[in-house]
């Protein structure tokens, strides 16, 4: 199933090009990277069992991209379908 979050990251001085690119080549390609309001940031949607599972396995491609991850926003019906309050 599909697990869709958004992933938060410190990209230092690097410019979205630049980092994007790190991200597709260490096997991001379910990730969409992009800037809002001058913070990086990659909207995963990840085949996994677990959302949990998901989110550790993005944070994994993430670390070998050379990426720091800031915070994880999980989508509403993510939360929903978890049983956990908004």
């Amino acid at each position: 199933m599909t697990k869709e979050f958004t992933l938060w990251i410190d990209a230092g001085e690097q410019e979205l090009l630049e980092w994007s690119n790190s991200v597709f080549e260490a096997g991001g390609d379910d990730m969409s990277p992009g800037v809002h309001c001058g913070e990086a940031y990659v909207s995963v949607h990840r085949e996994a069992e677990t959302l949990e599972e998901a989110i550790r396995s993005a944070h994994i491609t993430l670390a070998k991209a050379g990426l720091r991850v800031i915070r994880c926003e999980i989508d509403a019906t993510q939360s929903a379908a978890m049983g956990i309050a908004s």
